[in-house]
């Protein structure tokens, strides 16, 4: 059975998570991985999400507030052996569900070309590519998605 925790960035199994999801950009990103890593710091995260099968934690996630009305997903991660179960889904509803509880009304997030994997993901759970924003605004290397979570 798989099991939701909300925690922070100083949780123990969502710091081991990051450093798995860490080492697999460094692979795919290669040399754009330091301009990259320098926004993913967990340090100020406030809202994380994961994902337990039994003891074991095996997927995560985090939102951090943009602006006044949007939230930024950051930080997804499923364990390899886990992936294809819908487990992602998972993270990005439960991040979406918390986005609107804490009163915001959209998401946002950037994901890198050679992750063929996250973009499929986030286009089935209806978000849509918008121009780069922020520091991604120029970088060949990013795609950035938003989706309107509430509208109340």
């Amino acid at each position: 059975m798989v099991t939701t925790l909300r925690t922070d960035a100083t949780n123990r199994d969502f710091i081991q998570l990051v450093q798995q999801l860490d080492a697999d950009l460094a692979n795919r990103d290669g040399n754009d991985h330091a301009f990259y890593h320098q926004f993913n710091s967990i340090e100020n995260l406030k809202h994380t999400i994961i994902l337990y099968e039994g003891e074991k934690a095996i997927a995560c996630g985090a939102i951090k507030a943009f602006d006044a009305k949007t939230m930024e997903i950051k930080r997804m991660y499923v364990v390899p052996e886990s992936r294809g179960k819908g487990l992602a889904t998972k993270v990005v509803k439960a991040l979406e569900l918390w986005t609107v509880e804490l009163g915001h009304k959209v998401c946002i997030l950037e994901t890198g070309k050679r992750q063929p994997e996250a973009i499929a993901l986030y286009k089935k759970n209806g978000y849509q590519i918008i121009p780069n924003y922020g520091q991604y605004e120029g970088i060949e290397n990013s795609i950035c998605f938003q989706k309107i979570v509430s509208f109340y």
